[in-house]
């Protein structure tokens, strides 16, 4: 049987889950960290495992682990792996949730909206990346993951805004606010979206918020443009 006959597939966004083909896979946490750093990393050395980690172990102690995790991943979830000497990874035939969703927002960046918003939004607010795991190495990516959501809601707004599809503008605009309440550019695409439907007393109310949390969080006033904006609909 080869790599991509097994049928895994990977969960990382809302929650951890492994699973093969409709069976639900239970591993421990310590095993779902090796997993998880492989899925997120690629093929790694067992020396920059065990430094990711278990960076505050002795080597000697974290190279235990590592082979621990390793043997009991292997007995348990026969195919996952690919244990190729110094080097791991994951089998190519795991299907990784967090990976396909970047390839969308790559897809979203190089060619703009294509099928169904409604859906595309729904699926970025619903890909927080493992809630409630609070390594170094996931924090990081955690906020890798924030930002290319934010790139792809920014998108999503600029274009529906085009297109005149105001709705969902407000929605991606809303979106992104929720992750960065100060991002700026969303809140000048939100004004625009409620301009644009003649609501320009909901337009003033998301600038006037945005104002004084400005204030209230940084010290700073909106920029130029954004008074610029506002100033319009006097």
């Amino acid at each position: 049987m080869g790599n991509g006959d097994y049928g895994f597939e990977l969960r990382l966004l809302q929650s951890w889950q492994l699973r093969r083909d409709a069976d639900v896979l239970h591993v421990a946490v310590r095993q779902q960290r090796l997993i998880t750093a492989l899925a997120i990393n690629g093929p790694r050395t067992r020396s920059y495992l065990v430094g990711l980690l278990w960076p505050e172990t002795p080597e000697s102690r974290a190279l235990e682990s590592l082979r621990v995790a390793l043997h009991l991943i292997c007995r348990q979830v026969p195919g996952l792996l690919v244990n190729n000497g110094p080097m791991l990874s994951l089998s190519e035939g795991v299907d990784v949730d967090l990976h396909r969703l970047r390839d969308q927002i790559r897809e979203l960046s190089r060619a703009g909206l294509n099928g169904n918003v409604s859906s595309c939004l729904q699926q970025l607010r619903n890909s927080e990346l493992l809630p409630g795991w609070y390594d170094d190495w996931v924090l990081f990516e955690q906020s890798r993951l924030q930002q290319d959501r934010l790139h792809a809601y920014h998108i999503i707004a600029r274009e529906s805004l085009v297109r005149r599809d105001y709705e969902s503008a407000l929605e991606a605009a809303e979106a992104a606010l929720e992750v960065e309440p100060l991002y700026e550019s969303a809140v000048g695409l939100l004004i625009e979206a409620e301009r644009q439907r003649g609501n320009n007393a909901a337009a003033l109310r998301a600038f006037y918020k945005y104002e004084t949390k400005l204030k209230a969080d940084m010290g700073l006033v909106p920029s130029g443009a954004m008074r610029q904006l506002v100033s319009e609909m006097s």
